[in-house]
């Protein structure tokens, strides 16, 4: 039995005592220590079915901890070894995080850098991870002497740790958010300039006056849209959410007359070697200070409540899960 946060289609999340199975064929079980809460997370305190695909369901994308007891054909994660395990089906066709203790599959668990913290881990989560990957995705294509890279959904989990990702990389970073009172701390993060988010919001021209060099969204929608029609020629936009939108309305002017790229982000099915070069990544290039400022810490029944939060877009930053507490 583990203490964790349990949605049922029959009844309201609550924490309570949930059984667990021994760890299978390539899984691990993991003491947790921490999780955090993301807006998948959100979803599945609502029962959304597209996120909620067990019934009863642990929420928790991100798994945070260290390894307790492997099953069989597992050489390469260890007992006692810290660990780190971001999407892989966790919090959505099986339990995840929000638990004192969690089966999951070794072959995306990867061992914590050594200057990553659980805390620190778990502050980053899936959000740092996707924005991990779509810097490393955009700098494929884009330089920081390119011009300005736009980040949307700046004061959500993605937007925060993407600015200071790029922005301790030497980009130019515009943060678009629809909350204001957050400019401070987007600049602090390392934003040089802050804009209304509905200057995209709604559906715009297709092809519009050349801006971006590149953009990290995490918006979709209109938004994505209207992005991709403001970017410069040879630029390149990152597409890792669905915030606004699923729908993608536009043309193919912006990629047969400026050589637009649209890159994919998919943080869920990551191969194991691109989650252990993010990681690594992270450990260098991200300030834990600049995170550590916009991240709060709650206990398993508090994520209940802020996982609505997030839906609402009322959460800027991080939240981090203690599931002792």
């Amino acid at each position: 039995m583990t203490r964790a946060v349990l949605v049922s289609r029959s009844a309201a999340p609550a924490v309570t005592d949930v059984d667990l199975p021994a760890p299978g064929a390539r899984e691990a079980l993991v003491t947790v220590t921490r999780s955090s809460v993301n807006y998948k997370d959100g979803l599945a305190v609502a029962g959304d079915p597209g996120v909620v695909r067990t019934d009863p369901l642990v929420p928790g994308i991100d798994v945070v901890g260290t390894v307790a007891a492997v099953g069989s054909d597992v050489r390469d994660v260890a007992v006692g070894e810290r660990v780190v395990l971001t999407g892989a089906g966790s919090g959505e066709t099986r339990h995840g995080g929000w638990a004192e203790q969690c089966v999951v599959p070794v072959d995306s668990l990867v061992a914590l850098p050594d200057g990553i913290d659980d805390d620190l881990a778990a502050a980053i989560g899936t959000a740092g991870f996707t924005a991990m990957l779509s810097v490393l995705a955009l700098e494929r294509v884009v330089a920081p002497e390119d011009g300005p890279v736009l980040v949307t959904g700046a004061s959500g989990g993605v937007g925060t740790v993407a600015i200071a990702l790029l922005a301790a990389r030497g980009y130019r970073v515009t943060a678009s958010t629809g909350r204001p009172e957050n400019g401070d701390s987007l600049r602090a993060l390392g934003a040089t300039d802050v804009v209304d988010r509905a200057q995209f919001a709604d559906p715009g021209k297709p092809m519009q006056r050349a801006v971006w060099a590149g953009a990290v969204d995490s918006v979709g929608g209109a938004t994505l849209a209207n992005v991709l029609a403001a970017t410069r020629y040879g630029g390149a936009v990152t597409a890792c959410g669905l915030a606004q939108d699923t729908t993608l309305s536009t043309t193919v002017l912006p990629f047969i007359l400026r050589g637009v790229s649209l890159l994919g982000i998919d943080s869920v099915a990551a191969p194991l070697d691109l989650r252990q070069r993010a990681w690594a990544r992270l450990g260098t290039d991200l300030d834990p200070a600049l995170l550590r400022a916009v991240t709060r810490t709650v206990g398993l029944a508090e994520a209940i409540e802020v996982g609505a939060a997030v839906v609402a877009g009322r959460v800027h930053g991080r939240t981090v899960v203690d599931v002792r507490r």
